[in-house]
């Protein structure tokens, strides 16, 4: 939205504001944090170099390093003061990116992110930074759940670094204890959530809050109760986090689901934040999905009884899967094209499968990824959407054997490529 100088000035009062008692209400947890930041005018410094070498070919995150390194020399500054302000320009995308687009339950990506920041000073001055930056993007670009994956990075990394790694069996019964405590207030109490829970996998529990997880069997319990054996169910609610919607779904697992879930969505004109997707032992698959709608908040009430009443019959439905939408391209798009980009590559682990694709933001976009996965009976265990102005960066977690073929690979690639292109 806005151009290069004014964005940097943005993101410069926002740096400020977090310094300013009277506007600790925005951002309560950027404010405390500032209140034990000893050096405010390094963030400035820092704020003012991010992207000040944008347009000049190249990395400007490297470039910018360079420029203010120069800077720190001419000037005096000290050694740490100069380190911290050219790592903060030079990995000043880096939290985004990760809290964004990577398993923020999988230790070893906060392992790994924790080695990259060093100490709690680096992490902190680089959130700092981070959510100044993106809330100078756009107006639209920041949202409460964006907040939340950025906090949910930064506590889990001050963590990492004071050498409590996490340990994922205590992570699971942890989760399991705070949720039943929340189940304990309920009346009466859902019996069988031990039950549902032994059919799940620990990925399930990490990627879950306990209130979620509590949520999840309370619903689950009360629908077996009254509706027939082996029936779709769906459940919404208001988000715990900002204005969107939390929608779980309760159905027998199909290898087109997350295609007809994300179909359905897209002619119901939702927007799709984030998706988890986990299949049980008994083959039940049970997912969660957060969505946001121009029509929220004033809304919610219809809309989450509109979708609890269609959506089973979307995912029940035996017809093939519908064409998407021709997406409508924006006068933006049109004038600065985003080149459909996809790169598809192993886990860390080499158990499952990283996709990853930027594209132009258009309508059906992502129903039209999901219907060339379906098609390749590659499952999704997890999505992560990314909307920057004009711009979408989605990162899905995959499995399937077919992966394992290059050809199958390659062929995905082009499909998904096609798909992504306007009018795809």
């Amino acid at each position: 939205v806005y151009t290069v100088d004014q964005h940097i000035l943005m993101v410069l009062r926002n740096v400020r504001r977090f310094f300013i008692p009277e506007h600790a209400h925005e951002y309560p947890f950027c404010s405390q944090l500032a209140a034990g930041w000893d050096q405010p005018w390094l963030l400035y410094v820092a704020a003012l170099f991010h992207d000040i070498a944008k347009g000049r070919g190249g990395d400007h995150s490297e470039l910018g390093a360079r420029e203010v390194r120069r800077f720190a020399r001419q000037h005096g500054l000290g050694r740490a003061d100069g380190e911290l302000i050219e790592f903060l320009v030079r990995e000043h995308l880096s939290m985004s990116a990760v809290a964004q687009k990577q398993d923020l339950s999988d230790p070893a990506v906060i392992a790994a992110f924790a080695g990259r920041v060093g100490d709690e000073r680096h992490l902190t001055a680089l959130y700092l930074l981070t959510v100044a930056d993106v809330r100078g993007t756009s107006p639209t670009v920041w949202s409460a759940w964006k907040g939340k994956l950025l906090e949910d990075l930064y506590r889990a990394t001050v963590r990492a670094l004071g050498g409590r790694a996490p340990d994922q069996d205590a992570v699971v019964e942890a989760r399991k204890r705070q949720a039943l405590a929340r189940l304990a207030r309920d009346a009466p109490r859902p019996a069988a959530a031990p039950a549902l829970w032994g059919m799940l996998d620990p990925g399930y529990f990490m990627r879950h809050e306990p209130d979620d997880i509590a949520w999840h069997a309370r619903v689950i319990e009360a629908a077996a109760a009254a509706a027939p054996a082996g029936a779709t169910l769906v459940r919404a609610r208001r988000s715990p986090v900002g204005e969107g919607l939390q929608v779980l779904i309760h159905a027998s697992g199909r290898r087109d689901l997350f295609a007809r879930i994300c179909g359905y969505f897209d002619r119901a004109d939702f927007s799709i934040q984030d998706a988890k997707i986990h299949t049980a032992s008994d083959g039940w698959a049970l997912d969660s999905f957060q969505l946001v709608s121009e029509l929220l908040p004033e809304q919610a009430e219809p809309l989450m009884a509109r979708i609890e009443a269609e959506l089973p019959a979307a995912v029940d439905s035996s017809q093939p899967l519908a064409p998407p939408r021709l997406g409508r391209v924006s006068t933006r798009v049109r004038s600065f094209p985003v080149a459909p980009h996809v790169d598809l590559r192993p886990d860390e682990k080499a158990q499952n499968w990283l996709l990853a694709v930027s594209a132009g933001d258009r309508t059906g976009l992502l129903y039209s990824i999901a219907r060339v996965l379906a098609a390749h009976a590659i499952s999704v265990e997890l999505a992560k959407i990314t909307t920057l102005g004009e711009r979408v960066e989605d990162v899905f977690l995959l499995r399937g054997e077919q992966l394992q073929d290059a050809r199958t690979r390659v062929a995905i690639e082009q499909e998904l490529l096609q798909a992504l292109a306007p009018g795809g």
